[in-house]
């Protein structure tokens, strides 16, 4: 059993930088859990504390209940997969896969049990004697993921693993991450900037912002009941559009406050919630002033009069209007999101 517990961890560089607020976070025993947030959110650096590659400023990291706080990485049981592959390059992919075990002095017969099994379990058996530099990025990769495994660790950290392939090999090694996470229960913590990453993996998804968690939740959870602007502006693609509540009052000829939580003044919405032509709701009209096929859908971006931005509208297969064309278009009340500004937070 290795649940992972953070309870009050606080990183602060030299000159009273602070990368890390006072985090609390408890990811459960077989748990996928992954932190997810823009450049500099903190994210890699508390993955990095995890591993014990970052000292802790203040607060304790538990592994399967053991405080690590003062434990090197090589004493905290856990295996991290790179995103740079980090391989021996003179060494065969099965002594890279060897290695790790060899320096713990695991017999010979277990050494090749646990390779050949990762080897079957990756689909590289049949680059077993060749070097990194004679296979492809998704075949390093997979090396790299073979390395952890068979070191059957208490946890896998993963650190932006797949930012170096190309969008394709991206979504084949989701798939195989995913289903080696399954099969193997292994409590894994995941870095990614990359919300499709994130959404698609994760068991709970921890977004980020500046050093401090914004919200912790089942993905779906999150895209349809973000607990701050930042999220709701953060998960989605496209992003929720956001609209000043007065002026969407004005532009609509219809007093949104009574019907929002007090302390609401600004509403968003999913570009997928809202319907074009007739419908039940805020009607709003603009011009098309772009459209974006996306294979199944299509994106609209289409200006509105009175509200000064830009609406983005998701629509199944592809359109059929022109750009500058007047769009009319309905905001179904039930799908309004209402935040306050000066929290940031949500408001009901």
């Amino acid at each position: 059993m290795a649940p992972i517990k953070i309870s009050q961890v606080k990183k602060t560089y030299q000159g009273n930088v602070t990368a890390i607020h006072g985090l609390d976070l408890d990811i459960e025993d077989g748990e996928m859990v992954v932190l997810v947030g823009p450049s500099g959110c903190g994210k890699s650096t508390l993955l990095r504390m995890i591993a014990g590659l970052e000292t802790i400023t203040d607060g304790t990291i538990s592994i399967g209940g053991e405080v690590v706080n003062r434990k090197e990485p090589a004493e905290r049981d856990i295996a991290m997969v790179f995103q740079n592959y980090a391989l021996y390059p003179h060494m065969s992919v099965r002594q890279n896969l060897e290695y790790g075990l060899k320096n713990r002095g695991t017999p010979r017969e277990e050494i090749d049990r646990r390779v050949n099994e990762a080897a079957r379990v990756l689909e590289i058996a049949p680059f077993l004697d060749r070097k990194p530099r004679q296979l492809s990025g998704g075949q390093r990769q997979r090396v790299a993921m073979g390395r952890a495994i068979v070191r059957q660790p208490k946890a896998f950290l993963f650190d932006e693993p797949l930012s170096n392939l190309d969008a394709k090999l991206r979504g084949q090694m989701r798939i195989e991450i995913r289903r080696l996470q399954r099969s193997l229960k292994t409590t894994s913590v995941y870095v990614t900037h990359d919300q499709l990453e994130a959404m698609t993996l994760a068991d709970r998804l921890v977004v980020m912002n500046a050093g401090r968690i914004e919200q912790v939740g089942k993905p779906i959870e999150l895209y349809d009941r973000p607990a701050s602007l930042f999220v709701a502006g953060f998960i989605g693609s496209p992003p929720m559009n956001l609209f000043k509540l007065d002026a969407l009052s004005r532009a609509a000829g219809q007093d949104l406050a009574a019907s929002l939580p007090a302390g609401t003044d600004i509403v968003g919405i999913r570009p997928d919630r809202i319907e074009t032509g007739s419908g039940t709701g805020l009607r709003l009209s603009g011009a098309v002033e772009l459209i974006e096929p996306v294979g199944g859908e299509s994106h609209l971006y289409v200006r509105v009069e009175g509200l000064d931005q830009v609406v983005i509208i998701v629509v199944e297969g592809r359109s059929r209007l022109s750009e500058g064309e007047v769009l009319d278009f309905v905001l179904p009340l039930d799908a309004l999101h209402p935040f306050n500004t000066e929290t940031g937070r949500r408001a009901d």
